[in-house]
């Protein structure tokens, strides 16, 4: 393995380097929320600008590791040998994070992400990488379909259109019994924003992939339950406060305004109502 690696990425696999990089630099600040030796290794061995298509580190992406972080070790605690699914994966560092990572952790992104990723973090008995798209049926054929699952998609759902999600969503229930979908979302501004004649351009030299899915905080329960024929349970779960400077104000000012709340990115958990591996949290 080269100890210094250029990446070749554009589109949607580029975006795990902008999550690294925000991951990385928060837990390199002496008051930084997230442990995460594991991203910092990766981040300094890849040959790549990232403030110049990035921007400034912040911490929005450490903040919803984390979030994910606590629901799986959960997860992991009553069911220890349960099933992780990761869609779109990229160069998360979950499982180094996890004291319970225990169980079988399935990684599915695709090939150039995969490639990359395997630089840093080798497949095992217990870890396996899947190159495949998250939106190709065929991972579902690496699931047990009788058993604890919990699945993944960080900042992923939003870059497919509404009608592309609808249908993953109802194949992953029709097929598994007994899982947990927990997924990021945003909201219909932010979206906009992204598929607008210019895009979103982050810095001169980056501009972010479309992301055509945004949905309203309110909204979220009942279009799920409209796109399912399920008997479904729906949990926001939310963003933890950012940790300083002017945003941390911003955003408990949003979170405390029921206008604003409901126009804010959440974090979502969705399982069937009969999921009969129910687990405990902190």
């Amino acid at each position: 393995m080269s100890d210094f690696h250029k990446p070749a990425l554009d589109g949607i696999p580029e975006t795990m380097l902008w999550t690294l990089h925000n991951r990385a630099t928060e837990a390199l600040r002496s008051d930084g929320i997230i442990n995460d030796e594991k991203a910092v290794e990766i981040y300094r061995s890849l040959d790549y600008a990232y403030e110049q298509h990035f921007g400034k580190a912040e911490p929005s992406h450490a903040l919803r590791s984390i979030r994910f972080d606590r629901e799986i070790a959960a997860f992991l605690r009553t069911h220890p040998n349960g099933i992780i699914v990761n869609l779109g994966e990229g160069l998360e560092t979950q499982r180094f994070r996890i004291d319970e990572a225990r169980g079988r952790w399935l990684s599915i992104d695709l090939p150039e992400a995969v490639e990359i990723r395997e630089r840093f973090m080798q497949p095992d008995e217990d870890h396996a990488h899947i190159p495949l798209s998250a939106l190709d049926r065929a991972w579902f054929d690496a699931v047990p379909r009788d058993a604890p699952v919990f699945i993944t998609a960080q900042g992923l759902f939003m870059y497919f259109e509404a009608d592309v999600i609808r249908a993953l969503l109802k194949d992953i229930f029709d097929t598994f019994n007994h899982c947990y979908l927990m997924f990021d979302t945003i909201p219909v501004w932010f979206s906009k924003k992204t598929t607008s004649e210019k895009g979103w351009g982050r810095t001169k030299k980056y501009i972010t992939p479309r992301m055509p899915w945004g949905i309203n905080r309110d909204d979220i329960p009942a279009t799920l339950k409209d796109w399912l024929t399920h008997d479904i349970t729906v949990i926001d779960i939310g963003y933890p406060m950012f940790p300083r400077g002017v945003t941390k104000w911003l955003f408990r000012f949003f979170s405390s305004t029921p206008a604003l709340k409901k126009i804010m990115p959440t974090i979502v958990k969705v399982s069937l109502s009969s999921n009969k591996y129910p687990y405990g949290h902190e």
